[in-house]
């Protein structure tokens, strides 16, 4: 006799900011019927993973946490990668979600069953079903590795950034570093100094800010201890600060001249080399690509052991990573360790290609070249499944936890509406979701994200921006606020059908 399969009401996938903060309110909403599937043996999604040398937040720290948990303890402004991960953590273990946690439960598959309206999710640790399924998975959950002929014929140490190899020790070695984004810009000046010698492969130069980071004071965490409304009043005011921000990315990318004087100047401040500062100019507007922000890396490149090779990888050798200039002029750099900072699966989520509509067709099919949802979050096709952090839901100037949060109130409001009336399962009309995304679209005409210029991740294969919101986020807060009932269609539940557990919002 076939035992079934363990079910539940709501099962969550991720256990980064998206998956703790649903868990949180899942509990706060008296619904304990849920289990949150975790592929790795531990608490933090991103922020467990990218653990390499100079893993910092861009964002300050009293913006980028949950506004229902603040944190009077940040150490600095902008907090380092261990502070984060901790704060994951204590939230979880805080209000009491980390014991619905299934470690090492990767997700391989999750097929929408019709007949018994329920998810079916095959896991590595087992099967689960659940009447609805909340995606945590993030953007940046899986690293995107280089096509480069000869990449497999290596044989020195490769790794990605968000797989360091802290057993792999850097001293005098030739180090190859391929990329230049955020994480690059980070742990570069990190390893620079132990180096024998570091060539840093760039093929496109980023805009890099000052980074205007302090230590917070022991007066100022007592302050925020002691009186929640001061680092309340912290919060709201580095929000609106960043959502200025917008004026320039969205209304008038003229203003964001500005911004490149000032990019511009910290190039002059670090780098003396006329040779080096023309390499590292980007030649494209500022917040096209994500706008990074570092004060030690400028200064890490003029350093003698470092060379910034901006000619075209063509192929790597057993011991060697090979370039070809403009002419067509080969060179070999000979390199004994080869770091990949090249990013995550951003426009193309693996957790795309694992979850399965009625007939069989994946996610990642059913989109092809171009993800949408609807409010970011729900897909038609897809009953009873919720998106956080989908589509055209990514930020370029301000917290992702913002949106993360507004994303998952709509989710549980929801709920609680199917829950009130009786109904277990609701799907967005294609209608609506057409006319959402293009609007969204339309929004993101002008913007200097589709036209300021280069080439970035934001832009998928046909050059359209499916990945950030393109306008204030107070506009994605409101629109998400309340649960849209007439964009759905919605089933009652069947007199002995599904479970109908309290989900009040």
């Amino acid at each position: 006799m076939t035992t079934a399969p363990p079910h539940f009401r709501v099962a969550v996938i991720g256990t980064g900011f998206a998956g703790i903060a649903t868990a949180v309110r899942l509990k706060q909403a008296g619904l304990d019927d849920f289990t949150v599937l975790e592929r790795a043996g531990g608490i933090g999604g991103t922020w467990r993973d990218n653990d390499y040398p100079g893993a910092a937040c861009d964002v300050p720290s009293h913006l980028y946490s949950f506004s229902f948990a603040p944190n009077p303890g940040w150490s600095r402004s902008f907090s380092p990668q261990p502070e984060i991960r901790d704060y994951i953590r204590r939230v979880a273990g805080e209000y009491r979600v980390d014991r619905h946690v299934r470690y090492r439960h990767e997700v391989t598959a999750a097929h929408w069953e019709p007949e018994r309206n329920r998810w079916r999710i095959e896991t590595s640790g087992g099967t689960v079903t659940a009447q609805f399924l909340i995606s945590g998975a993030g953007p940046l959950a899986d690293p995107a590795r280089p096509d480069i002929k000869g990449i497999d014929t290596f044989e020195g140490r490769l790794f990605h950034s968000a797989e360091w190899d802290h057993g792999h020790d850097l001293a005098g070695r030739r180090v190859a570093v391929i990329g230049t984004g955020a994480s690059a810009i980070q742990f570069v000046p990190r390893i620079q100094p132990e180096a024998g010698r570091l060539t840093l492969f760039q093929r496109t130069a980023p805009w890099v800010m000052f980074r205007h980071d302090r230590d917070i004071t022991r007066a100022e965490r007592w302050l925020y201890r002691t009186l929640p409304l001061a680092q309340r009043i912290a919060r709201r005011s580095i929000y609106w600060g960043r959502e200025t921000y917008v004026l320039g990315f969205e209304k008038n990318p003229g203003l964001l001249r500005v911004v490149e004087a000032m990019g511009r100047a910290n190039i002059r401040r670090a780098i003396k080399d006329p040779e080096l500062r023309a390499k590292v100019t980007p030649d494209f507007r500022a917040g096209c690509k994500r706008i990074l922000m570092s004060n030690d890396y400028y200064p890490a490149l003029a350093q003698p052991n470092v060379d910034v090779v901006t000619d075209g990888i063509t192929e790597i050798r057993p011991d060697s990573v090979v370039t070809r200039d403009a002419s067509g002029r080969e060179s070999e750099h000979r390199v004994d360790t080869i770091i990949l900072g090249t990013g995550f699966h951003v426009t193309d989520p693996p957790i795309a290609h694992r979850l399965f509509d009625a007939g069989g067709t994946s996610l990642a099919e059913h989109w092809g070249a171009g993800a949408q949802a609807f409010r970011g979050t729900t897909v038609a096709g897809f009953p009873n499944l919720f998106l956080l952090a989908g589509p055209n839901t990514g930020l370029g100037h301000t917290s992702q936890v913002f949106m993360i949060e507004a994303q998952v109130r709509y989710t549980m409001r929801a709920l609680a509406y199917l829950c009130r009336n009786r109904m277990d399962r609701l799907e967005v009309r294609t209608r609506a979701q057409r006319d959402y995304n293009d609007k969204v679209a339309e929004t993101m005409e002008g913007t200097v994200w589709v036209s300021g210029g280069c080439d970035s991740w934001y832009l998928n294969e046909e050059g359209r921006n499916t990945t950030l919101w393109p306008t204030f986020t107070w506009d994605f807060a409101l629109r998400t606020r309340r649960f849209d009932p007439h964009s759905y269609e919605l089933r009652k539940a069947r007199a002995r059908g599904a479970r109908t557990g309290s989900a009040a919002a």
